[in-house]
């Protein structure tokens, strides 16, 4: 299983897998057409109070990862709803921050790939 973080706004590749945004807030000026997703996933964004104290601060990231993964941890469908079965490949998690480290996006790819009893 790959699992790939993209923004939202760079254009869609047949690469992509199942493509999933994983933001609370839909991205400015993009359409749902262009967009082309498979899912909007906001059930598993950040939570308004979280994403807004993170404020996408990299001084913050460590403390913002331990906080969302807190919050990932009391949604029980998680992998069941992001990850694909084994058989189909790939899933692109979206996402609209400017910051292609600092974001929540790549912070759930963290949290699926290293805490693999996490999230069931």
């Amino acid at each position: 299983m790959k699992i790939l973080v993209k923004r939202v706004y760079d254009p869609p590749s047949r690469d992509d897998g199942r493509r999933l945004l994983v933001d609370r807030i839909w991205p400015r000026g993009l359409s749902k057409d262009s967009a082309r997703l498979d899912a909007w996933v906001k059930d598993f964004a950040p939570s308004t109070e979280l994403r807004k104290w993170f404020a996408h601060d990299p001084a913050k990231w460590t403390e913002f990862q331990h906080r969302y993964f807190a919050e990932l941890d009391k949604k029980p469908d998680l992998k069941k709803t992001i990850l694909p079965p084994k058989t189909q490949g790939k899933v692109t998690l979206l996402f609209g921050a400017k910051d292609v480290e600092h974001n929540n996006a790549v912070a759930l790819k963290n949290y699926l790939q290293h805490h693999p009893s996490r999230g069931k």
